[in-house]
């Protein structure tokens, strides 16, 4: 142990002991095909077991064609509505669509004007933070990792609320409310402490202001001029929309629901989804796309040389570039295969803030990296199903066409997706009392105890 942080350390012995339980809690691969384990609760096409039934959202990647299920370009539903249809009716209207949307998810159908007015007054209210809270706790351990820091404030709040195990419907409302209220504070403000106190920049706590939308209001908070342009909040709006909610399924939100099922108050659900969330595998994955097109323009001569750049891709996918995962970040959904409707809708806007910001250029690569990509994986993979983009190849461009630090970036995606999170958690606790139990297999065989004295 070491004396300045009386923490544990990885020692030869430590990794002795991790060979040990690797070779005793390794288990052979063809066991799951004989007893038919859908491993990632998927079977060997990508297709998700059905754990639940829900009334919140709808993916669609594929139809019955003569009898045949046949990919078919993605479609996204928020509480019946297709995304398509709820972004242009804010934005043709001149709005910003966070709160509009949030309401929607929560609450089953879309507010009248009133009660958007009240509803947005209502999160504005909740806009605060307990007394010397940023100082006590967000500003105490500062750490680079803000989801980390995200979970630790979310616990905290809990010792504030004399209610906090209250688990009854309009509790946990007040409690989603006030979280998806604050969780803008909690990241950026997490974001200044670190940057402050171990990047040796200036501090900046600015306020949110109760007449500006959540991403103005992010955007406000995290700039030392608390300054930004139409364009960037309208992004930046569009962008948290599109991350609210993506089905039952999606890693975070199938935590959202097993957890809640224990019976567990809301600010343990909540930062046992941030946990999920915060995995690069789920909410993560955005930046390595910044990093993976960062290296293209160093590797490759001419972004402009379609060959050149379909040599660079082909490198990524046999592990030879970047960082040789053999993956192009970005690029493949679990579900969709022809189309992500997100990164549809995003496009056209991604396309305007790149113009203001001056980056023609490089939304210029992004468009051909997502026409080209699917024809190299093709060549490359013996694929099931066909791939496409997917939200977060443009998610991560527009964070730093936006100047968020990339710190940021998936705690962004948690101010998004905390609407989500709570319209399923109030959905597992209206329909349903049963604690969420999957079942596992022991493969293990059975043997007799040994006595210390005859072990070796």
């Amino acid at each position: 142990m070491t004396p300045e942080n009386n923490i544990l350390i990885v020692t030869p012995r430590m990794e002795e002991l991790a060979a040990l339980c690797r070779s005793n809690t390794l288990i052979e691969a063809g066991l799951y095909r004989e007893y038919d384990v859908k491993r990632g609760l998927r079977d060997v096409n990508g297709k998700g077991v059905l754990a639940g039934l829900t009334n919140i959202s709808d993916i669609i990647a594929q139809r019955e064609v003569d009898g045949i299920l046949q990919p078919c370009p993605g479609e996204l539903y928020y509480r019946g509505i297709r995304i398509e249809e709820l972004v242009q009716g804010f934005v043709r209207e001149g709005r910003k669509g966070y709160e509009e949307v949030a309401y929607l998810l929560l609450f089953g159908r879309l507010p009248d004007a009133k009660e958007l007015g009240s509803f947005k007054s209502l999160l504005a209210q909740g806009r605060t933070l307990p007394t010397n809270f940023t100082r006590d706790v967000i500003m105490k351990a500062p750490t680079h990792d803000m989801m980390n820091s995200l979970s630790r404030s979310v616990l905290t709040l809990a010792s504030y609320d004399e209610s906090a195990d209250d688990i009854s419907l309009p509790n946990v409302l007040r409690q989603c409310l006030m979280l998806i209220a604050v969780f803008p504070m909690l990241a950026v403000y997490s974001y200044h402490a670190y940057n402050h106190y171990e990047c040796g920049a200036s501090m900046y706590i600015h306020y949110p202001s109760d007449s500006l939308s959540t991403a103005s209001n992010l955007l406000r908070m995290l700039r030392p001029d608390m300054q930004y342009t139409p364009l960037e909040a309208s992004v930046l709006d569009l962008a948290l929309v599109l991350h609210m909610e993506h089905g039952g399924g999606n890693n975070s939100s199938f935590t959202t629901h097993v957890v809640t099922s224990s019976g567990t108050d809301t600010y343990s659900v909540i930062s046992a989804a941030l946990g999920s969330l915060k995995g690069p595998k789920h909410g993560g994955a955005n930046y390595k796309v910044v990093q993976m097109f960062e290296d293209m323009k160093r590797e490759v001569s001419d972004p402009t040389d379609e060959a050149e750049v379909t040599e660079y891709l082909k490198k990524l996918l046999r592990r030879e570039a970047f960082d040789r995962k053999g993956l192009i970040y970005g690029v493949g959904h679990a579900v969709y295969s022809v189309s992500d409707p997100r990164a549809q809708v995003f496009k056209s806007f991604v396309g305007q803030l790149a113009h203001e910001k001056g980056r023609d250029a490089d939304f210029a690569l992004y468009q051909m990296v997502e026409r080209l990509a699917p024809a190299a994986i093709a060549e490359e993979r013996r694929i099931y199903k066909g791939v496409s983009v997917n939200v977060d190849f443009y998610s991560g461009f527009v964070y730093s066409m936006l100047g968020l630090p990339p710190e940021l970036y998936t705690p962004v995606f948690a101010i998004a997706r905390i609407v989500g999170w709570s319209a399923h958690r109030l959905e597992e606790l209206v329909n349903t009392d049963k604690i969420i139990r999957p079942a596992y297999r022991c493969v293990r065989e059975h043997e007799e105890y040994t006595p210390l004295r005859f072990r070796e």
